[in-house]
């Protein structure tokens, strides 16, 4: 596998665990790239651009990042909040007014950003075209009944938490999400990665795909084997579990310009794995000369726990932030200051304040993962040894 890109000195084992993913884990594509205090110490792809074609992966290849948009996006509000322009203990029905439907009076911007708003699920699933109509769908989610008290539980809000932040962010800044993202973030940092992709880089972006899972003995990777709850909750057409990751039905092609074009901040954006690394280092400080993005006071808001326990649609035990998962059994990441998001199925970006890391992968052979891909944790973990940060590997090989 001819492997490309740069490693600084010291930072080699991180090379030699991407290399291995593709020749022990079925890697198909991938990038990986890390930035410390800043500064870019590994930039590294290899593969094919598509999970099933030819073509090579190049320097400026981007991929669907799936729920890792989640942590992205969720730099928005706390941005807004930066800026004096919105109030985490405030009802969303203060700048949302048709929200407060269906008993919804009372849940709070810190309610929805800790998926705590008890709308993961709609009673009537969307089709793709109005999914990705923001006015449809963002009424048929401010219409919705809760489905459990709100405030009162967590649950992931896979496809949901599009159009909640979506209509949020509209109201309060008269911008829909993907533009404030452009001209707010992926701009002033240089960033390839969108919410919403244009149609002039629709040819830098390869097709995902599944892939076989792969696991060599001995590697150290995380195995969390489902609990038969579990399992049968993804079985049943009737469970929280199967109808929050349903709700656009029939399940949308993720490779058609439609879905890649449309402005889901839960599950469709776009990016390098570059772009992931420098938007985390962004969040932590100066990068290349760009000034950070969160003052000390936000930073410490995104590592700071909000949700915590069993979650009622995933059925175990996760951690939420305003918006970001954190380090966690079910999603290791760094370490216990770390804050970001992983994509189902495979890719990875999160920041940890305590070490200076941030990081970013990218893949387009998408597993049967949720919250803990084992090509992204081999990574995290070589990231680990070499930073001299060890709660990333012990947490992996606890679980």
């Amino acid at each position: 596998m001819d492997v490309r890109g740069t490693v600084a000195a010291g930072w080699e084992p991180v090379r030699d665990a991407f290399l291995r993913n593709f020749e022990q884990r079925g890697e198909r594509g991938a990038a990986v790239a890390v930035h410390r205090d800043g500064v870019k110490v590994v930039d590294l792809w290899a593969g094919t651009a598509d999970v099933d074609g030819g073509d090579p992966w190049t320097e400026d290849t981007a991929q669907v990042v799936r729920s890792a948009t989640k942590g992205v996006a969720a730099a928005v509000p706390l941005l807004l909040h930066q800026r004096g322009l919105l109030d985490p203990d405030a009802p969303v029905a203060t700048y949302w007014p048709e929200f407060k439907a269906a008993g919804k009076d009372r849940a709070t911007v810190r309610d929805l950003l800790a998926h705590r708003a008890g709308v993961p699920v709609l009673d009537r699933p969307l089709t793709l075209a109005e999914a990705v109509d923001l006015p449809t769908a963002t009424a048929a989610v401010a219409a919705q009944a809760p489905v459990w008290e709100p405030g009162t539980g967590h649950g992931y809000h896979a496809h949901t938490f599009s159009w909640l932040l979506s209509g949020l962010v509209h109201r309060v800044t008269g911008r829909t999400i993907g533009r404030w993202v452009a001209e707010e973030i992926a701009g002033p940092l240089g960033l390839d990665l969108w919410i919403g992709l244009p149609e002039a880089e629709a040819h830098r972006v390869g097709r995902i795909g599944p892939v076989e899972e792969v696991e060599p003995a001995g590697s150290g990777a995380l195995r969390l084997r489902p609990k038969r709850a579990v399992t049968e909750a993804y079985r049943d057409p009737g469970s929280l579990t199967r109808r929050a990751f349903g709700v656009i039905d029939p399940k949308p092609d993720e490779n058609d310009p439609v879905y890649r074009a449309a402005e889901l901040p839960g599950s469709a954006g776009v990016a390098t794995a570059r772009a992931l690394s420098r938007f985390y280092a962004a969040t932590l400080g100066p990068v290349d000369g760009a000034g950070r993005l969160f003052a000390p006071a936000t930073l410490t808001l995104a590592r700071t726990e909000e949700s915590a326990g069993t979650d009622r649609v995933l059925l175990v035990g996760t951690r939420f932030g305003l918006g970001h998962m954190l380090h966690g059994p079910a999603s290791p990441l760094l370490g216990p200051s770390s804050f970001g998001h992983p994509g189902r199925g495979g890719s990875l970006g999160f920041a940890d304040p305590d070490s200076g890391i941030a990081f970013g992968y990218v893949t387009n052979g998408m597993r049967k993962t949720v919250t803990a891909d084992p090509r992204a944790q081999a990574l995290v973990r070589a990231v680990g040894a070499v930073a001299g940060v060890g709660s990333a590997r012990q947490a992996t090989k606890a679980n």
